[in-house]
């Protein structure tokens, strides 16, 4: 799969989540329910009310129930009570059925006043409205007369409680192809409360009503809701264009990058005109692993070229001498042939030497900063006892402060000494080793008074095999040797301008201890 493609199925998930969750947990569907409830209850809290005002006349304690005080001041919200995720869904409601119990004539009387107000009140909020005597009596409608004393919701309200209970609705029939979708399709809520007079219960009051469906109301809102969809599509779709041309563009082009790089071509790192910080710290070092390689590649390049040209130079005097031998050797004078060896000899030395310096060379580029120190006091004490003579003075100063150095100390030695047989071979008299604290590090500062480096000289100095002393042994390895094992433990070494003689600035990270 393509990132484009993820990134898009993976906000198309999210964008759909919400909905998901609120139809998983039926927030909707309760939302539907709970107002059919309040409806329910505001319509039968009016009608309890106003039918109690016609039966203010009934004798009190005609049932010898004591009264009842079901009104609260402080109540005057609506509470609903009706959850699908946890209410359960009883059968449908039974029929009413007949009895031998006569109705309250008073509750008649109350029923046939008010039933103008109840059926248009049915007309206008499609609900089933019931009265009921105190008996569980149906007082309305077409089961005037039956009982339905039998309903527990019936029961609860003719002892003063009110109720609501979500019941099958048998009568439903399905509309629509997805209705399955909504629970709240096929059930209906019956609500009952009691009605009230002098403090009892002269009667119930019974109302039903299926609640909107979902699906129903969703599909009377289909066109909102597909233009909701397209809206969210078309969001979807611009914020896949925006991550895409901010993380997969860049990212395609640097793997194109790194394939030319790869096969040896040049790599250009993207420049996108959208960037975000990760991706453009991602180019940025790209672009420093890309220069950080070609520089290596030169650097490899013109190493191999110096060693061949370094290396060629012994082995053609040796493959001369050895071809003049083979052929003359047998009439060749022993003053000729011990001259012959005697350069022979000295070719070798030079192939040996350079073997050596091209092994410490390899040993410098590959070290690492470790935890190792030194006390460069010590280290300069050293090194001046030991190559100081008649003729060749080393001093150094130090300050007060300790100075210890995270650097090997026989790397450190190696360095210096490397300095100083320069200093030495320029004819140098006298060397002064200064070592100050500049921050986090230690910076040493060598000057020797010799006849210095020439102008044409200075910017080579550190190449390999560059050397001016190659008629005395010289193999242009010294200094980039002593470059490296610097470099190598995070310091630098570099030559600096000097009125007289030659100065250079070794620079090392002080350590982080002191013992």
């Amino acid at each position: 799969m393509r990132l484009r493609t993820i990134m898009f199925a993976l906000l198309l998930v999210v964008a759909g989540l919400p909905g998901l969750a609120a139809i998983g947990l039926r927030v909707y569907e309760n939302a539907l329910v709970r107002r059919t409830e309040a409806e329910l209850i505001a319509q039968g809290s009016a009608l309890a009310a106003s039918a109690a005002m016609g039966c203010s006349a009934m004798p009190d304690g005609m049932d010898g129930r004591p009264a009842i005080n079901s009104y609260d001041p402080d109540d005057r919200t609506i509470s609903t009570s009706i959850d699908l995720r946890s209410s359960p869904v009883l059968e449908e409601r039974p029929a009413a059925v007949a009895t031998a119990l006569q109705r309250d004539p008073a509750a008649m009387q109350m029923a046939t006043m008010w039933e103008p107000v109840i059926e248009q009140t049915k007309r206008a909020t499609l609900a089933s409205i019931v009265l009921l005597d105190r008996q569980g009596l149906v007082l309305n409608g077409r089961d005037a007369g039956r009982s339905l004393a039998g309903l527990p919701e019936v029961r609860a309200a003719l002892s003063g409680t009110t109720i609501t209970t979500l019941r099958h609705n048998g009568a439903y029939k399905v509309r629509y192809p997805l209705e399955w979708i909504s629970r709240a399709t096929d059930i209906r809520l019956h609500h009952a409360r009691p009605i009230m007079a002098g403090g009892r219960v002269v009667g119930a009051i019974l109302l039903s009503r299926s609640p909107r469906a979902l699906f129903r109301g969703m599909y009377e809102d289909r066109g909102k809701i597909a233009g909701g969809t397209a809206a969210i599509f078309l969001f979807l779709v611009a914020m896949t264009a925006l991550l895409a041309r901010t993380i997969v563009r860049p990212i395609e082009a640097l793997s194109r990058a790194t394939r030319a790089l790869a096969e040896g071509r040049s790599a250009d790192p993207p420049q996108p005109t959208l960037r975000v910080q990760e991706i453009d710290g991602l180019i940025h070092d790209f672009a420093a692993m890309a220069t950080a390689i070609q520089a290596r590649s030169h650097y490899l390049r013109d190493f191999a070229a110096a060693l061949a040209h370094e290396f060629k130079t012994p082995l053609t005097g040796l493959s001369g001498a050895i071809e003049l031998l083979q052929d003359h050797g047998a009439t060749m004078s022993e003053g000729d042939r011990a001259r012959f060896l005697a350069n022979m000899a000295d070719d070798t030395r030079r192939l040996s030497r350079l073997i050596s310096r091209l092994l410490d060379l390899a040993k410098a580029d590959l070290q690492r900063p470790n935890d190792a120190a030194c006390d460069v006091r010590e280290v300069l004490a050293r090194i001046a006892d030991g190559l100081s003579s008649a003729t060749f003075r080393i001093t150094y100063r130090l300050g007060g402060h300790p100075a210890r150095g995270a650097i090997d100390g026989a790397a450190l030695e190696t360095v210096l000494t490397t300095l100083l047989d320069n200093a030495r071979a320029a004819a140098a008299s006298e060397v002064h080793i200064t070592v100050d604290q500049a921050g986090p590090r230690l910076q040493l500062t060598i000057a020797d008074n010799g006849h210095g480096i020439a102008a044409a000289d200075r910017p080579r100095i550190f190449e390999p095999f560059f050397t001016s002393k190659r008629e005395s042994g010289g193999t242009g390895l010294g200094l980039p040797i002593a470059r490296a094992l610097v470099e190598g433990v995070g310091g630098s070494l570099d030559l600096v301008d000097a009125s007289a003689g030659t100065q250079f600035c070794l620079i090392i990270r002080r350590a982080s201890h002191l013992g």
